[in-house]
Protein backbone atom coordinates (compact mmCIF):
# COMPACT_ATOMS: atom_id res chain seq x y z
CA UNK A 1 0.00 0.00 0.00
CA UNK A 2 1.10 3.39 -0.87
CA UNK A 3 0.54 5.62 1.48
CA UNK A 4 -0.46 9.25 0.57
CA UNK A 5 1.94 12.08 0.48
CA UNK A 6 1.05 15.97 1.33
CA UNK A 7 3.84 17.72 -0.38
CA UNK A 8 3.82 21.75 -0.26
CA UNK A 9 6.44 24.03 -2.44
CA UNK A 10 6.86 26.99 -0.51
CA UNK A 11 9.19 28.55 -3.56
CA UNK A 12 10.51 31.92 -2.94
CA UNK A 13 8.55 32.47 0.24
CA UNK A 14 8.92 31.73 4.10
CA UNK A 15 10.82 33.95 6.63
CA UNK A 16 11.80 32.85 10.17
CA UNK A 17 8.00 34.50 11.55
CA UNK A 18 6.58 31.87 9.13
CA UNK A 19 7.77 29.05 12.06
CA UNK A 20 4.03 29.57 13.37
CA UNK A 21 2.50 28.10 10.42
CA UNK A 22 5.13 25.30 10.50
CA UNK A 23 4.25 24.36 13.96
CA UNK A 24 0.13 24.14 13.25
CA UNK A 25 1.37 22.13 9.73
CA UNK A 26 3.79 20.07 11.82
CA UNK A 27 1.25 19.17 15.59
CA UNK A 28 -1.99 18.48 12.75
CA UNK A 29 0.24 16.32 11.02
CA UNK A 30 0.82 13.72 14.69
CA UNK A 31 -1.75 11.45 14.21
CA UNK A 32 -2.71 11.47 9.97
CA UNK A 33 -2.68 8.39 7.71
CA UNK A 34 -0.32 11.09 5.32
CA UNK A 35 2.96 11.98 4.85
CA UNK A 36 3.61 15.55 5.19
CA UNK A 37 6.75 17.19 3.45
CA UNK A 38 7.26 20.92 3.30
CA UNK A 39 9.94 21.76 0.93
CA UNK A 40 10.99 25.40 2.27
CA UNK A 41 13.09 27.95 1.61
CA UNK A 42 17.10 26.76 2.26
CA UNK A 43 17.51 29.40 5.19
CA UNK A 44 14.69 27.39 7.05
CA UNK A 45 15.89 24.23 6.41
CA UNK A 46 18.05 23.29 9.44
CA UNK A 47 15.61 24.80 12.04
CA UNK A 48 12.57 23.52 10.56
CA UNK A 49 14.32 19.98 11.07
CA UNK A 50 15.54 20.36 14.59
CA UNK A 51 11.99 22.39 16.16
CA UNK A 52 9.46 19.75 14.05
CA UNK A 53 8.59 16.12 15.14
CA UNK A 54 5.68 15.04 12.36
CA UNK A 55 6.82 16.49 9.11
CA UNK A 56 9.62 15.66 6.56
CA UNK A 57 11.87 18.84 5.68
CA UNK A 58 12.51 19.05 1.98
CA UNK A 59 14.49 21.37 0.14
CA UNK A 60 13.25 22.86 -3.95
CA UNK A 61 16.69 22.18 -6.06
CA UNK A 62 20.16 20.90 -6.00
CA UNK A 63 23.41 21.11 -7.87
CA UNK A 64 24.33 18.38 -9.90
CA UNK A 65 27.81 18.40 -8.60
CA UNK A 66 29.04 17.34 -5.27
CA UNK A 67 30.81 21.26 -4.91
CA UNK A 68 32.62 23.42 -6.28
CA UNK A 69 33.20 27.20 -7.74
CA UNK A 70 28.79 27.33 -8.45
CA UNK A 71 28.19 30.75 -6.48
CA UNK A 72 24.94 30.77 -5.72
CA UNK A 73 24.19 26.81 -5.49
CA UNK A 74 23.69 24.52 -2.93
CA UNK A 75 24.55 20.84 -3.30
CA UNK A 76 22.36 17.96 -2.39
CA UNK A 77 25.09 17.19 0.21
CA UNK A 78 24.74 20.43 1.71
CA UNK A 79 21.14 19.63 1.99
CA UNK A 80 21.32 16.07 3.55
CA UNK A 81 24.02 18.23 6.30
CA UNK A 82 21.47 21.02 7.16
CA UNK A 83 18.87 18.60 8.46
CA UNK A 84 16.73 17.81 5.04
CA UNK A 85 15.13 14.40 4.10
CA UNK A 86 13.73 15.57 0.31
CA UNK A 87 14.24 17.46 -2.32
CA UNK A 88 12.08 18.65 -5.34
CA UNK A 89 14.15 18.42 -9.02
CA UNK A 90 13.05 19.28 -12.24
CA UNK A 91 10.00 21.49 -10.72
CA UNK A 92 8.48 23.46 -14.06
CA UNK A 93 9.40 26.87 -12.89
CA UNK A 94 13.38 25.20 -13.02
CA UNK A 95 12.72 23.95 -16.64
CA UNK A 96 11.04 27.43 -17.67
CA UNK A 97 13.30 29.69 -16.05
CA UNK A 98 16.84 28.09 -16.17
CA UNK A 99 16.29 26.03 -19.28
CA UNK A 100 16.59 22.95 -16.93
CA UNK A 101 16.51 19.79 -19.20
CA UNK A 102 15.87 16.16 -18.44
CA UNK A 103 19.58 14.62 -18.64
CA UNK A 104 20.52 17.57 -15.83
CA UNK A 105 17.20 16.53 -13.89
CA UNK A 106 18.20 13.21 -13.69
CA UNK A 107 22.00 13.74 -12.68
CA UNK A 108 20.37 15.97 -9.89
CA UNK A 109 18.20 13.19 -9.20
CA UNK A 110 21.34 10.71 -9.05
CA UNK A 111 23.05 12.77 -6.53
CA UNK A 112 20.19 13.29 -4.12
CA UNK A 113 19.70 9.43 -4.04
CA UNK A 114 23.79 9.18 -3.09
CA UNK A 115 23.18 11.84 -0.80
CA UNK A 116 19.93 9.55 0.46
CA UNK A 117 17.70 12.08 -0.13
CA UNK A 118 14.60 11.09 -1.25
CA UNK A 119 13.48 13.00 -4.87
CA UNK A 120 10.41 14.13 -5.71
CA UNK A 121 10.57 14.55 -9.70
CA UNK A 122 8.54 17.06 -11.47
CA UNK A 123 7.12 16.26 -14.93
CA UNK A 124 4.01 18.07 -17.19
CA UNK A 125 3.32 19.64 -20.22
CA UNK A 126 2.94 23.18 -21.16
CA UNK A 127 -0.45 24.56 -22.46
CA UNK A 128 0.63 24.69 -26.10
CA UNK A 129 1.55 20.75 -25.62
CA UNK A 130 -1.73 19.82 -23.70
CA UNK A 131 -3.44 21.40 -26.58
CA UNK A 132 -1.10 20.31 -29.83
CA UNK A 133 -2.18 16.54 -28.09
CA UNK A 134 1.57 15.54 -27.84
CA UNK A 135 1.05 15.34 -23.53
CA UNK A 136 1.93 11.67 -23.20
CA UNK A 137 4.45 12.00 -25.18
CA UNK A 138 6.52 15.02 -23.51
CA UNK A 139 5.18 13.09 -19.98
CA UNK A 140 6.63 9.60 -21.08
CA UNK A 141 10.05 11.61 -22.55
CA UNK A 142 10.66 13.71 -19.50
CA UNK A 143 9.71 10.41 -17.24
CA UNK A 144 12.01 7.90 -19.24
CA UNK A 145 15.26 10.24 -19.21
CA UNK A 146 14.73 12.36 -15.93
CA UNK A 147 14.53 9.60 -13.38
CA UNK A 148 17.55 7.82 -12.13
CA UNK A 149 18.01 4.10 -13.76
CA UNK A 150 17.60 2.20 -10.54
CA UNK A 151 14.51 3.82 -8.39
CA UNK A 152 11.97 2.12 -5.89
CA UNK A 153 9.40 3.97 -3.69
CA UNK A 154 11.64 4.51 -0.80
CA UNK A 155 14.13 7.21 -2.94
CA UNK A 156 11.14 8.71 -5.50
CA UNK A 157 8.58 10.21 -5.81
CA UNK A 158 6.69 11.39 -8.74
CA UNK A 159 4.95 14.79 -9.50
CA UNK A 160 2.82 15.06 -12.56
CA UNK A 161 2.07 19.18 -12.70
CA UNK A 162 0.80 20.42 -15.40
CA UNK A 163 2.36 23.55 -16.46
CA UNK A 164 -0.38 25.45 -17.23
CA UNK A 165 -2.34 24.69 -14.08
CA UNK A 166 0.33 26.21 -11.22
CA UNK A 167 -0.70 29.49 -9.55
CA UNK A 168 -3.18 30.19 -12.22
CA UNK A 169 -6.00 28.38 -10.88
CA UNK A 170 -6.64 26.29 -13.62
CA UNK A 171 -7.56 22.91 -12.96
CA UNK A 172 -7.60 19.95 -15.70
CA UNK A 173 -10.48 18.15 -15.92
CA UNK A 174 -11.10 14.52 -13.97
CA UNK A 175 -10.78 12.76 -17.26
CA UNK A 176 -7.53 14.32 -18.01
CA UNK A 177 -5.64 13.88 -14.41
CA UNK A 178 -6.75 10.28 -14.94
CA UNK A 179 -5.73 9.83 -18.09
CA UNK A 180 -1.68 11.32 -17.51
CA UNK A 181 -1.50 9.32 -13.89
CA UNK A 182 -2.83 6.06 -15.16
CA UNK A 183 -0.16 6.42 -18.71
CA UNK A 184 3.16 7.62 -15.47
CA UNK A 185 1.74 4.09 -13.78
CA UNK A 186 2.20 2.19 -17.12
CA UNK A 187 5.50 3.89 -18.13
CA UNK A 188 7.06 3.02 -14.74
CA UNK A 189 5.52 -0.43 -14.18
CA UNK A 190 6.77 -0.50 -18.08
CA UNK A 191 10.45 0.80 -17.24
CA UNK A 192 11.26 -0.76 -13.49
CA UNK A 193 9.02 -3.72 -13.30
CA UNK A 194 5.56 -4.37 -11.60
CA UNK A 195 6.42 -4.06 -7.89
CA UNK A 196 8.56 -1.16 -8.35
CA UNK A 197 6.13 0.35 -10.35
CA UNK A 198 3.66 -0.27 -8.11
CA UNK A 199 5.70 1.01 -4.93
CA UNK A 200 6.02 4.82 -6.50
CA UNK A 201 3.81 7.27 -4.88
CA UNK A 202 2.52 10.14 -8.12
CA UNK A 203 1.85 13.51 -6.44
CA UNK A 204 -0.84 15.52 -9.07
CA UNK A 205 0.53 19.07 -9.00
CA UNK A 206 -1.40 21.97 -10.48
CA UNK A 207 -3.44 23.66 -8.45
CA UNK A 208 -4.66 21.88 -5.32
CA UNK A 209 -6.72 23.50 -2.79
CA UNK A 210 -8.90 22.49 -0.14
CA UNK A 211 -11.90 22.65 -2.31
CA UNK A 212 -11.09 20.33 -5.10
CA UNK A 213 -8.39 17.85 -3.23
CA UNK A 214 -11.43 15.28 -2.23
CA UNK A 215 -12.31 14.90 -6.33
CA UNK A 216 -8.61 14.58 -7.46
CA UNK A 217 -7.53 12.55 -4.37
CA UNK A 218 -10.20 10.24 -5.18
CA UNK A 219 -8.88 9.06 -8.92
CA UNK A 220 -6.93 5.69 -8.97
CA UNK A 221 -3.15 6.63 -9.23
CA UNK A 222 -3.19 10.04 -7.63
CA UNK A 223 -1.46 9.41 -4.16
CA UNK A 224 -1.37 12.77 -2.73
CA UNK A 225 -0.36 16.26 -4.32
CA UNK A 226 2.50 18.46 -4.82
CA UNK A 227 0.66 22.04 -3.14
CA UNK A 228 1.95 25.30 -4.12
CA UNK A 229 0.33 28.31 -2.52
CA UNK A 230 -2.19 26.30 -0.37
CA UNK A 231 0.81 25.21 1.76
CA UNK A 232 1.86 28.42 3.11
CA UNK A 233 -0.69 28.48 5.97
CA UNK A 234 -1.82 26.21 8.30
CA UNK A 235 -5.12 26.93 7.55
CA UNK A 236 -5.34 26.56 4.07
CA UNK A 237 -2.50 22.86 3.77
CA UNK A 238 -4.31 21.38 6.69
CA UNK A 239 -7.69 20.54 5.38
CA UNK A 240 -5.26 19.21 1.80
CA UNK A 241 -3.55 16.85 4.71
CA UNK A 242 -6.92 15.79 6.57
CA UNK A 243 -7.90 15.24 3.01
CA UNK A 244 -5.91 13.12 1.69
CA UNK A 245 -4.78 11.36 4.92
CA UNK A 246 -8.53 9.90 4.63
CA UNK A 247 -8.01 8.11 1.29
Amino acid sequence: MRRPTAAGNWKMNGLRENFADIFLIDAASKHVNCDVILCVPDTLIKEMSERTNNIFTGSQNCHINKSGAFTGDISAEMIKDAGATHVIVGHSERRVNYNENNHQIREKANIALKNKLKAIVCIGETLTERETGVTLDIVKRQLVDSLPLEISGETIIVAYEPVWAIGTGLTPSIEQIKEVHDFIRIELENNFGEKIGQSINILYGGSMNAKNVNEISAIKNVDGGLVGGASLKADSFIPIINALSLD
